[in-house]
């Protein structure tokens, strides 16, 4: 049985985790940053990184004890390489490699999406390939087609703005405190879906891609007007939001009539309301509905390990770089008005 280290650090969350081949996690322990960021209402890179700096050691130390096992015990240490804010990355993978080298073990360099990616398939062994993607994350927002590890054909992203993105933005316009996701789910709970109009951008345009800025700006606008209700606005975001992955996902999954799954990966897949939305979205097309736990929904180590025992028996060099940018399908064709993170 094999057992991979995995280490975490691209954004807010500062992790380690052993998992098997058996898809057991034998121990994970994550250090959250909430109380450093929260006066800030989003992540500062800067503070991300120091915290990193500070944590990551001990966390893999308490892991490793967790464990009761050593680092000889290890097949491989798995780190996420990119994408994410660059010195937070830099900080686990530089302590990966020395991992690595001072336990003359293989260094797997994870693309932080892929870990999301393949995310499902650490908590249900009977999920295989080829499956739809929806993968919807405080930075990204796309749908794939997975075919395999390795293999990603995207089929849409957002233009500007990720899902994740907005739900943060949101919060901080209605001045939910932070994390931003959880408590706009929260706050919508008490609202009306239906009490505030905004707009859905791109429903009912003929390319599945995403964009949510105008989402945004339209909430800003419905606040400063002091005409509505904060639990009706967050209500009301909710639904335009979940209204738009819908309509995008529809168009995608025209195009993947030989899949039978779809899966959802990332930090909104948490939101019991998205969920909700997409398993009606499967049902519609006649496909099987699959999420990971919510504990694995948010950014974790035990994904980037799984990934690495996913990726067992490749290696990459001591010198390879960390990547603030780093596309799972980089033969994809530029989408127009899209930036770098598409």
């Amino acid at each position: 049985m094999a057992l991979v280290l995995g280490i975490e650090s691209s954004c807010d969350e500062t992790a380690a985790a052993l998992v098997d081949s058996d898809r057991r996690i034998v121990a994970q322990r994550i250090a959250s940053q909430d109380a450093e960021h929260a006066p800030y209402g989003g992540v500062v890179p800067e503070i991300a990184a120091r915290a990193h700096a500070e944590r990551l050691a001990p966390i893999i130390a308490g892991v490793l004890d967790d464990a009761g096992v050593t680092l000889a015990d290890c097949d491989a240490i798995a780190a996420t390489a990119g994408p994410g804010l660059i010195g937070g990355v830099m900080v686990g993978l530089v302590s990966a490699k020395a991992l690595a080298m001072a336990g003359d073990k293989p260094l797997i360099a994870i693309n932080h999406l892929e870990g999301h990616a393949l995310s499902p398939r650490l908590a249900d062994s009977s999920i295989a390939f080829p499956y739809a993607l929806l993968l919807v994350s405080g930075g990204h927002c796309q749908i794939l087609r997975v075919d395999g590890v390795g293999q990603y054909k995207r089929l849409a992203t957002t233009i500007d703005d990720a899902l994740g993105e907005a739900f943060d933005k949101t919060a901080k316009i209605l001045g939910l405190g932070f994390p931003g996701g959880p408590a706009v789910e929260r706050t919508a709970r008490e609202g009306d879906a239906k009490a505030v109009p905004l707009p859905r951008p791109m429903v009912g345009s003929g390319e599945p891609h995403f964009s949510f800025a105008g989402l945004k700006s339209a909430v800003l606008r419905a606040h400063e007007s002091g005409a509505y209700a904060v639990a009706d606005i967050a209500a009301s975001f909710q639904q335009a939001a979940i209204d738009c992955v819908v309509d995008r996902l529809r168009i995608a999954l025209a195009e993947m009539d030989d899949v039978d799954t779809l899966v959802v990966a990332g930090g909104v897949a948490a939101n019991a309301n998205v969920r909700a939305a997409l398993e009606q979205v499967a049902a519609d097309h006649g496909m099987r509905f699959a999420a990971p736990p919510p504990k694995l929904c948010t950014d974790n180590a035990a994904m980037i390990a799984w990934a690495g025992i996913e990726r067992l028996g490749q290696s990459d060099p001591l010198d390879i770089s960390a990547r603030p940018r780093w596309p799972l399908d980089p033969e994809a064709d530029p989408v127009r008005g899209a930036g770098v993170k598409a």
